[in-house]
């Protein structure tokens, strides 16, 4: 935790003026163009993984310790009700980078996959979709991303980087083009379509079994059939074997990756060592560009499984590994935080914390936890209607401009992030394409007491399963469920036995007539209205209907990212460290690969 000491340390009178200047500037947009860049904020968002908004102490846990990130929350905006655009890692992310559903850019599932699986895939977040990050490059900011990205990497050729973070806007990248899984864990069970992998091992096994029956009949005489034949079959099944165990075999070596730029610096990566290279990369970022302006995407590896953490956390917390791994968390952003204030920057940084989606529940070993925990909200990662899928923490913070200990709980959106810092920047939002986020700038600072947002709807793949009305003349946020998945065991309140809750097919439950709740006096969303209990039922459910519809009318058609042909591990777009396929590489302690 940062010392009271630097809490408590005065700045100069010209250091106390600059938020002012900056927030003012930002706004007016009346300053010179010479001098504009003195006067831009840095910008640093941090993203946990996974990450329940019940974890934190700021958002009520009182036996997991989070102090610098509650510190964060304590010197400014606190939101309540800030909601991720999508339940999973990849399309959460895009919608996030992009202020828009990632059912627009194609960067989501409209049935099967609803990540990316693989970093030799094809698909990813298309070039012609802009990020907050070639706004804000375009705008003289140098602009980083350290951690996970999970938005692709190439499409026709292992050196295009179509998908890459150097080809959306950021000038440096330091982490993971995919995510932490399992398989990066030799000691863990596998991750990466685990269903499909043991379902073709079963047929390699049932293959290789009846050869063999085959060539033992055919030696004993037993069968009349060549030993061509026979010869050929073999080979068959070793084409199959090798078709799939090329990719499979091989996960963590292909997706468990270090890049710096361009370049792959681990491969396999060392898991433990993840921890430490990504904070020594962000303070060496921060060091290098502290004259400014930055803007710093800290994408961090915790808290997904398989929970890596390191020695000095492990064993400390009251909730098992992931209790260890959110503490590190906690402490790895106070680094961060204490970096920006040791280089004269706290005044002048506007810092973001959040997280890209609810708590995974079904995230288990034996008995034990490994995922989140989501508050009093229902459900978790992969629901995108229930509350505890989609509502996650959101900080800002910036000494001077925010005023501190503020809490708002009216209905925010991870999209808005991009009009927001675009905004901070003097910059302006695309206007060739719908943007579904708007700038939180007014109402962080006071100047407006609601929330942009009169509705909100709320995606499970590309199937909608809810919809949100913030009725601003009497407060109430209306919340209407159309799909909902269907809990294992019932009444589980997860879909235990399975990654994920699906999206559609026999796992969810459509509603004719729809669920509906009052989160203004249900937040948990455990006593569905009926026209008897809520007199405005029938009233509510037609306005969100026609909000739906009206919404619909803003959908177009795009390629899928997430097509069969865009998932499969293509051995030629495989980043690769080395001659493929031997691709293997580590970086020594300096960075020298």
């Amino acid at each position: 935790m940062r010392s009271a000491a630097r809490r408590g340390r005065a700045a100069p009178a010209a250091r106390d003026s600059l938020p002012v200047l900056l927030f003012l500037c930002s706004l007016l947009k009346t300053c010179e163009p010479k001098t504009a860049n003195a006067f831009k904020p840095n910008i640093l968002l941090i993203m946990a993984d996974d990450l329940g908004i019940g974890d934190l102490g700021c958002y009520g846990n009182n036996t997991l310790r989070t102090p610098n990130i509650d510190q964060l929350a304590e010197e400014g905006v606190r939101l309540t009700q800030h909601l991720a655009a999508a339940p999973l890692c990849t399309p959460s992310r895009a919608a996030f980078l992009t202020g828009r559903h990632s059912f627009r850019s194609g960067m989501d599932a409209s049935n099967g996959y609803r990540a990316l699986q693989w970093n030799a895939g094809s698909g990813g977040l298309p070039e012609n979709e802009t990020t907050f990050a070639r706004i804000l490059q375009q705008h003289g900011y140098a602009t980083g991303l350290i951690g996970k990205w999970h938005q692709g990497v190439n499409c026709a050729s292992r050196g295009d980087h179509c998908h890459h973070p150097l080809n959306h806007g950021f000038d440096y990248f330091y982490g993971m083009p995919f995510t932490l899984t399992n398989d990066c864990d030799p000691g863990r069970p596998p991750e990466v379509d685990a269903a499909l992998r043991a379902q073709l091992w079963g047929y390699t096994q049932f293959l290789a079994l009846g050869i063999l029956t085959l060539a033992a009949g055919q030696t004993c005489g037993f069968i009349s059939v060549s030993a061509r034949a026979v010869t050929g079959m073999a080979g068959v099944g070793c084409l199959f074997f090798i078709s799939w165990y090329s990719s499979f075999g091989f996960v963590r070596r292909w997706n468990c990756i270090l890049m710096r730029n361009h370049d792959v610096t681990e491969q396999p990566m060392v898991p433990e060592k993840t921890a430490s290279l990504m904070l020594k990369e962000a303070v060496s970022y921060i060091e290098r560009h502290k004259h400014g302006p930055f803007l710093l995407f800290l994408s961090l590896l915790h808290v997904h499984i398989p929970l890596v953490t390191t020695s000095a956390f492990l064993g400390k917390s009251q909730h098992g590994l992931y209790g260890d791994n959110v503490e590190e968390m906690d402490w790895l952003i106070g680094k961060v935080l204490n970096a920006i204030e040791d280089n004269g920057l706290k005044n002048s940084t506007f810092t973001y914390f959040t997280s890209d989606h609810g708590g995974h529940l079904e995230a288990r070993d034996g008995h034990s936890q490994l995922g989140g925990w989501n508050g009093i909200y229902k459900g978790g990662k992969g629901m995108g209607g229930w509350e505890g899928g989609i509502r996650v923490p959101g900080i800002f913070h910036w000494p001077g401009v925010l005023p501190a200990g503020r809490v708002i709980g009216e209905p925010t959106s991870l999209m808005d992030v991009f009009p927001t810092v675009v905004q901070l920047v003097g910059g302006e939002v695309p206007q060739d394409r719908v943007i579904d986020g708007h700038s939180l700038v007014p109402l962080l600072q006071g100047a407006e007491a609601r929330s942009a947002h009169e509705f909100l709807f709320h995606y499970c793949g590309q199937h909608l399963h809810a919809a949100r009305w913030h009725q601003k003349d009497s407060g109430s946020v209306w919340k209407v469920h159309y799909t909902t998945p269907q809990f294992h065991p019932e009444g589980a309140g997860a879909c235990y036995g399975r990654g994920v809750c699906p999206c559609s097919g026999e796992g969810v439950t459509h509603h004719r007539p729809p669920l509906l709740f009052d989160l203004s006096r249900d937040p948990s969303e455990a006593r569905p209205l009926t026209p008897d209990s809520e007199p405005l039922y029938h009233a509510v459910i037609a306005r969100v209907g026609a909000a739906v519809s009206e919404h619909r009318q803003t959908l177009s058609p795009v390629p899928q990212q997430f097509s069969t042909s865009n998932i499969l591990w293509k051995p030629w777009l495989q980043p690769c460290c080395g001659h493929f396929p031997f691709c293997s590489c580590h970086e020594d302690g300096d960075g020298t690969p």
